[in-house]
């Protein structure tokens, strides 16, 4: 089969729906299926480097997030004349809009079945952006036209399907989980961060995300203030960069925590990244705007336990002190979520262990259930076209 997987982010922006494009294209490409990468042009490092074609398109900074690019794939001459020399089976978009646009141009060309993946509250990105609620059910409306003109919709969770509801859309959702990659941390990559980031037997405290106040990082901070006060040792990294990491260094002096606190950056090698997750006590992410965060996942993977908030849609997967920690939306309360968890280190480390085995699922089930859906679109066009050309004669006989 000849996939395209269509995306605004890609490596080296290792943002969550970037990383489950590059997770699909590689697995689907282990299954030896035919993927093409469909993204604005970043400079990925290794380019060629990949078990899939990477076809991209050249594009222009977001003012708000120079780290993400957007442009319009239809006016870059060079890559349509690339993406013109492969054969398609199926296009899949990750986004609803550069990449929403493209892939609705090429199934409509080439007569493909569209899929759209949804994983974003789109609604509470432009409202936090332009502080309009006008604005945001204009840009939400349209988002939900694009989801209405693709064959089939899938969302990552099914809280996830209730935000693309809330929306307006009314069409059927497919919940298509995002899975994970099994793997261990690399013993000595954990002594490197250790040395690194001076955390010698301290337990640590991890955030891995945008840094962004959307996120609650205000909760962790002010969490974490207690905890010092309350005369708990620890550290505390935040990984990752975005538009409030100025902000959120000046709270970290605010609340004196220069000396426990620690903003890492971007952290682009993964071997790192399962290095931080493995040497964290905890993971702390009480983000009330995420659907299904892959964080949450890769932190399981390296047997870390999660504390999220209840009742948000990133705790759809978390039983609260069976396979992780649920707080409320109180800076108190995942204090002591927090100081509890810090406490009982044994009985953490056992929870974390149940992460690692109920909430993890490998890429490839996933993907070995997304295949039967594509397979039964790619069936279903096929017959519509048969029916179509078919009707054709008769309709002339009858003119006739």
């Amino acid at each position: 089969m000849n996939i395209c997987q269509l995306t605004d982010t890609f490596l080296p922006v290792v943002d969550g729906v970037g990383r489950v494009v590059l997770a699909y294209a590689e697995t689907l490409s282990g299954m030896n299926h035919k993927v093409t990468v469909s993204c604005p042009m970043y400079n990925t490092g290794h380019r060629g480097g990949y078990p899939f074609e990477l076809v991209d398109y050249s594009g222009f900074k977001v003012p708000t997030a120079p780290q993400y690019k957007v442009g319009t794939a239809a006016l870059d001459s060079h890559y349509r004349k690339r993406m013109e020399m492969i054969d398609l089976d199926i296009v899949h978009s990750h986004s609803p809009f550069s990449a929403g646009k493209e892939a609705l141009r090429l199934a409509r060309e080439r007569k493909l079945p569209a899929v759209a993946s949804f994983h974003s509250k789109y609604y509470d990105d432009f409202l936090n952006v332009t502080h309009s609620e006008t604005i945001a059910k204009l840009v939400v409306s349209n988002i939900v036209s694009f989801y209405m003109r693709c064959d089939e919709v899938w969302a990552v969770s099914e809280r996830s399907a209730d935000v693309l509801r809330s929306y307006g859309y009314r069409g059927n959702i497919i919940v298509m989980p995002n899975g994970v990659t099994m793997r261990t941390a690399d013993q000595r990559k954990i002594r490197e961060v250790e040395e690194r980031f001076s955390l010698e037997s301290f337990p640590m405290l991890l955030f891995v995300g945008q840094i962004n106040w959307k996120k609650n990082i205000l909760r962790v901070l002010e969490a974490a203030s207690l905890l010092l006060r309350s005369g708990v040792s620890f550290r505390l990294l935040l990984a990752g960069q975005g538009p409030d990491e100025k902000m959120v260094q000046e709270k970290i002096r605010e609340l004196g925590l220069e000396g426990c606190a620690m903003l890492t950056g971007h952290v682009a090698d993964m071997d790192t990244l399962d290095a931080l997750y493995a040497r964290a006590a905890v993971f702390t992410f009480p983000s009330l705007y995420d659907n299904a965060p892959m964080v949450v996942r890769e932190a399981a993977v390296m047997g870390t336990p999660a504390v999220l908030v209840s009742g948000s849609s990133a705790a759809e997967i978390i039983h609260d002190g069976a396979n992780g920690f649920l707080c409320r939306d109180d800076s108190d309360d995942l204090y002591r979520v927090l100081r509890n968890a810090l406490s009982d280190p044994e009985k953490t480390r056992y929870i974390g262990m149940q992460a690692r085995t109920t909430i993890p699922m490998p890429w490839r089930d996933i993907m070995e259930k997304a295949v039967q859906r594509y397979e039964a679109l790619i069936k279903e066009k096929k017959g519509k076209k048969r029916r179509h050309y078919a009707q054709k004669p008769a309709e002339k006989a009858l003119r006739g």
